[in-house]
C-alpha cells in the first residue's frame, strides 16, 4: 500500500503592517485568501494582478494552488504581502526561479512604513497652523 503525501511549501510575506502566510500545493492554479477566492477577497484588478505576478512571471500559474491567511493593514498592503509570500514559497520549490523573481523585485521586502506622528504636531510632518497674534 502506497500513501501519497501532498507536499506543501510554506512562506511568509510582509508589506507595511500586513502579514501573509502562504502555502503552495501542487494543483490547478486556484488561489484562496482567508477562505475566499482571490476575486472575492481582492475586488480590484490591480491587486489581483499583483498577487498573480510571481506565478505568471515564473510560468507556474497552472501548476500550484495557493492558500493564504492574510492579516493586518489594508487590502493594498495585504496584496503586496501575498505577492512577497508567494515569491518566497516559489523559491522553496525551485531555487532557479530566483533570478526572475529578484529582477521583478518580488523577493525584496518593501521597507516603507507609515511615519509616526510626532508630539506637538498634527501629524508626522504636518504642523498645527501658526498664529502670530
Amino acid at each position: 500500500m502506497m500513501v501519497s503525501v501532498a507536499v506543501k511549501y510554506y512562506a511568509t510575506g510582509r508589506r507595511k503592517t500586513s502579514v501573509a502566510k502562504v502555502w503552495l500545493t501542487l494543483g490547478e492554479g486556484k488561489i484562496t485568501v482567508n477562505g475566499r477566492s482571490l476575486e472575492e477577497y481582492f475586488p480590484r484588478l490591480t491587486w489581483q494582478v499583483l498577487v498573480r505576478k510571481p506565478l505568471v512571471l515564473t510560468g507556474t500559474e497552472a501548476r500550484f494552488n495557493v492558500e493564504a491567511r492574510v492579516s493586518g493593514g489594508g487590502l493594498s498592503g495585504q496584496a503586496g504581502a501575498l505577492a512577497h509570500g508567494i515569491a518566497r514559497a516559489l523559491l522553496l520549490v525551485d531555487e532557479n526561479l530566483r533570478s526572475v523573481l529578484k529582477k521583478a523585485g518580488l523577493l525584496t521586502r518593501d521597507p516603507r512604513m507609515k511615519e509616526r506622528k510626532k508630539y506637538g504636531q498634527r501629524a508626522a510632518r504636518a504642523r498645527f497652523q501658526f498664529s502670530k497674534r
